[in-house]
């Protein structure tokens, strides 16, 4: 509590009488000044009153304001001073070297918080700067940039040293634990320090009682013999600390122990039995490691704390939490504990404020009555179990109640909330919540609600919603129907996807200027896209794909745009691609596929420096790709579709040239890193591996190129094999010629391979035998000639791989590769000139097909192919689908013409 003490002092009294002033009793000089916590706020300069004190022993500034004041060399001039405390004041720039010189300094208190970057020692060493405090016994800067490594000529009185967020790098010295006064030791948030523990004895066992080495990297067990020496501690705190192996049994003889907290390590084993029962212990975390096994029973009542979550625990929780009588906080989530959540286990628990089970294998029916007698519950979490909420009673949860989630709990009315109105956070998602969220509901949650998520349940209208402080709105995969509701200006994240609500997207939805993600998915939205999004400099991501929008794309994206996604698939947008996209530099990815954008290659979209994907699919984008003067041109591309448009012209080498994501193969290719975060992900269709799907979390290592179903002509680039990263290549259904370059022979990570429907000539390269990791492969229809290169994935690809070449042999095709066998080619050609009639029957039954309707052609030819031609028929199956796949992708084309005619 901040407590002005100066405002107090009458200048008619003696200052001895001061609050915060203590004399010597026989001098009279002012020994101790003690303005911690003052509400002071200025400057100290070096011509301050405050220097003119020579006889100053104590000195507290901390908890002040002093945002513009240099610690002044004047305070070295306190010859006596044994105790200086400026912690916490904003103090900034350098502290110099003589406040560290006073031989007498016990205690030197000047850590900071917030920015540590503001006060910092002076450039002379670490170690120099304490060479001179031999009586030193107290020595906190934490905050404080210090940067360097621990020295060792600590004075052998320290009894508290806190270093904690200073910048130490290196190891830590042994010789630290073996301080024989030290109680309290603080090295947390340095982490570039290392360190190993000790593994015999500990010098300091007697005294140590507060270990914190939080973010310190150890890549060790914790040693036994931390149990056995530091039998005196009272916290220790080794949170991320990369531990490995398991707790040592050793724990349970920590006695005096009443805070551990080892959570975000690589821990495992079982919790050493007694750890939970040590009779002091009242706060343990050990959330986010590898721990399993059941949870022993409690034999002490001292816990007021159990963090575990994050681990495979499992079994039923034991009878004897019910003796935890000051129980504040149980958190069991992501774990598999199993069993009916029994009323019992909590009856006693009269001051539980966090309940978290969720994400666990708890079955059976929970009655919310059990719940409602915990009169101070804050947080209560039974999301993703097996259980069934009830309300038998008809009772209701507590006023108290301030976040909320029963996601997946058979939840079918919300009677059971009238009286929690000060809830702050509420899920109850994947729900079975129909109709439309009560009035009562809005009013009570009107000024206090910041985060609602109904989504997946049955919803089937929201006209409006209310809430004035709501900052997330999550009303997803319901049965909206409806215009858009529009929430309050303060949202910042929007979701209404999987819906089915109708109408125009209006304009006042840019009034929500604080807005960072809206996802309008997969509705029946219609008209135009308001212009005004393009100046929400806040917003990240922006989806609206598979709705009916119309209109051009917003042409006004402004400077300082965050926007890094933008989904507008499979809609009916046309004119151009707007060039002000390049004011978006946060872009990551854009999806503007399937609509009737008429355009050249948005080139300029190569000067954006972060985007990964880009997807141009089924539009109708015309005309060469050409040449670009920009030096770093799509740096970090990884995903680009131009499938299904009409480009023409040569493959474009000069941007295989510039494609650096996809050129190098990422080291870290084993960790799967997904676009998107907690609230949204990433969606984008894709054709791999021979199939259309959609990726509904982009992952960013599934590098493509998809070229397919254009125009393109003459050969392929040999630099196409420089693109090593590559997953999948499609450049089908083009007029590719030319040979197949043996460089694509380096494409050592690519699954998919298509090269089909080109002009393909020569051999395939025998260096495509090194593709080990190659899964579907297609070249049918080119007109390839020779041997088909043999082992390793060449043995698992059938016949479709190579239909349409009359020039290749070997396995699948034919036999053998030897002369002694007649090639396929030549057998095709007999077949085709002993059978001219039958050819003429046969396209009289295609074109009755192609009049009647694909199935009915298809069963006509199925027929004819009775009569012994399989091999023929087999080529002229494609040849025919892939006719009839181009006719009617023109005869749509002509209607979208047609259309917009009509409507200009």
């Amino acid at each position: 509590m901040v407590y002005p003490k100066t405002s107090s002092w009458n200048m008619s009294r003696d200052c001895c009488s001061w609050d915060g002033v203590v004399c010597d009793d026989i001098t009279g000089h002012v020994i101790e000044l003690d303005l911690g916590c003052s509400g002071l706020v200025g400057t100290i300069d070096s011509n301050s009153s405050l220097f003119q004190l020579f006889h100053l022993q104590r000195l507290n500034l901390s908890f002040n304001n002093f945002p513009n004041s240099h610690i002044s060399p004047e305070f070295g001039k306190f010859s006596s001073l044994k105790h200086l405390d400026l912690s916490q004041s904003y103090f900034s720039g350098q502290i110099p070297y003589e406040v560290s010189h006073r031989s007498k300094l016990q205690s030197r208190r000047i850590s900071t918080i917030f920015d540590s970057n503001k006060l910092r020692p002076t450039t002379h060493d670490f170690e120099l700067l304490l060479q001179n405090l031999t009586q030193l016994r107290e020595l906190d800067l934490s905050g404080i940039n210090i940067s360097s490594t621990i020295p060792l000529n600590f004075s052998s009185h320290l009894t508290t040293l806190r270093l904690s967020e200073t910048g130490l790098y290196g190891i830590i010295p042994e010789s630290i634990f073996h301080l024989p006064n030290l109680e309290t030791l603080d090295l947390s948030s340095n982490h570039e320090l290392n360190g190993y523990f000790p593994k015999t004895k500990w010098n300091s066992s007697a005294s140590l009682l507060e270990l914190y080495l939080s973010g310190v990297n150890f890549s060790d067990n914790l040693p036994e013999s931390l149990g056995y020496h530091l039998t005196s501690l009272r916290s220790l705190f080794l949170q991320s600390c990369n531990l490995r192996g398991p707790i040592p049994e050793s724990l349970s003889n920590l006695t005096r122990i009443e805070y551990l907290d080892l959570h975000d390590n690589s821990l495992n084993g079982t919790i050493p039995p007694g750890i939970l029962s040590l009779p002091s212990l009242n706060i343990i975390n050990l959330r986010f490691n590898h721990l399993s096994g059941p949870f022993e029973d409690f034999k002490s009542n001292s816990l007021i704390w159990i963090e575990l979550e994050g681990n495979q625990l499992q079994g039923h929780l034991p009878h004897s939490i019910q003796n935890l009588v000051n129980l504040t906080g149980l958190i069991l989530s992501f774990n598999n504990f199993s069993g009916c959540v029994d009323v019992s286990l909590f009856s006693n628990l009269k001051q539980l404020l966090y309940l978290s089970l969720s994400y666990n294998n708890f079955s059976g029916r929970v009655d919310v009555s059990l719940f409602s007698k915990f009169k101070q519950l804050l947080y209560l979490s039974l999301s993703y179990n097996n259980i069934s909420l009830t309300n038998d009673n008809n009772v209701t949860l507590p006023e108290s109640l301030t976040r909320l989630e029963l996601a997946a709990c058979e939840v079918k009315e919300l009677e059971f909330l009238r009286s929690a109105n000060q809830l702050l956070v509420l899920d109850l998602s994947n729900n079975k919540i129909q109709g439309r969220i009560p009035d009562w509901a809005w009013s009570n949650w009107m000024f206090s609600l910041l985060d609602l998520n109904i989504s997946h349940n049955m919803l089937t209208s929201v006209d409006s919603i209310p809430l004035q402080s709501l900052d997330t709105i999550d009303l997803r995969s319901n049965l909206l129907q409806g215009s858009l509701p529009i929430p309050s200006n303060s949202t910042t994240f929007f979701f209404i996807s999987h819906n089915t609500l109708t109408g125009e997207i209006p304009s006042s939805i840019c009034n929500l200027t604080s807005l960072i993600m809206l996802d309008l998915a997969t509705n029946n939205l219609r008209g135009e896209i308001p212009q005004c999004f393009g100046n929400i400099t806040s917003l990240q991501v922006l989806d609206m794909r598979h709705n009916n929008l119309s209109g051009n794309i917003p042409t006004t994206f402004s400077n300082g745009s965050s926007l890094s996604r933008l989904n507008l698939h499979g809609n009916k947008l046309e004119g151009k691609i707007p060039q002000s996209l390049t004011n978006c530099k946060q872009l990551e990815v854009l999806d503007l596929g399937d609509n009737h954008l008429n355009d050249t290659f948005p080139v300029w979209l190569g000067t954006l420096p972060k985007l990964k994907v880009l997807s141009l699919r089924f539009n109708e984008l015309h005309g060469p790709i050409g040449t670009s003067r920009i030096e770093n041109m799509f740096p970090e591309l990884r995903i680009i579709d131009l499938s299904y448009n009409a480009f023409s012209g040569n493959l474009p080498s000069s941007l295989f040239q510039h494609l650096k994501a996809m050129r190098t193969i990422d080291p870290s290719m084993g960790t799967s890193r997904y676009g998107g975060d907690r609230y949204y992900q990433d969606s984008i269709a894709v054709v791999s591996k021979g199939f259309e799907r959609e990726i509904v979390r982009i992952l960013f290592l599934y590098t493509t190129i998809d070229l397919s179903n254009n125009k393109f002509e003459g050969h392929i680039p040999t630099i196409m094999g420089d693109l090593i990263a590559l997953r999948v290549l499609n450049i089908s259904h083009n007029g590719l010629e030319g040979h197949i370059p043996p460089s694509l022979g380096r494409l050592s990570s690519v699954e998919s391979l298509d090269l089909s429907s080109n002009h393909l000539v020569g051999e395939i390269p025998a260096q495509f035998a090194s593709l080990t990791s190659l899964e579907v492969f297609n070249l049918s229809y080119n007109h390839l000639v020779g041997c088909i290169p043999q082992g390793n994935q060449f043995q698992t690809f059938d016949n479709n791989s190579y239909e349409g070449n009359d020039g290749l042999r070997g396995f699948p095709v034919s036999k053998s590769c030897g002369g002694d066998h007649v090639s396929g080619k030549n057998y095709a050609v007999d077949d085709e000139e002993s059978n001219s009639e039958f050819q003429s029957d046969f396209w009289k039954a295609a074109l009755m097909g192609y009049v009647s309707g694909l199935c009915i052609g298809i069963s006509i030819v199925y027929f004819m192919m009775s009569s012994g031609k399989p091999i023929w028929f087999a080529r002229i199956i494609v040849e025919l689908e892939h006719k009839i796949m181009m006719g009617r992708r023109k005869k749509q084309q002509r209607q979208r013409n047609c259309s917009r005619r009509n409507n200009h």
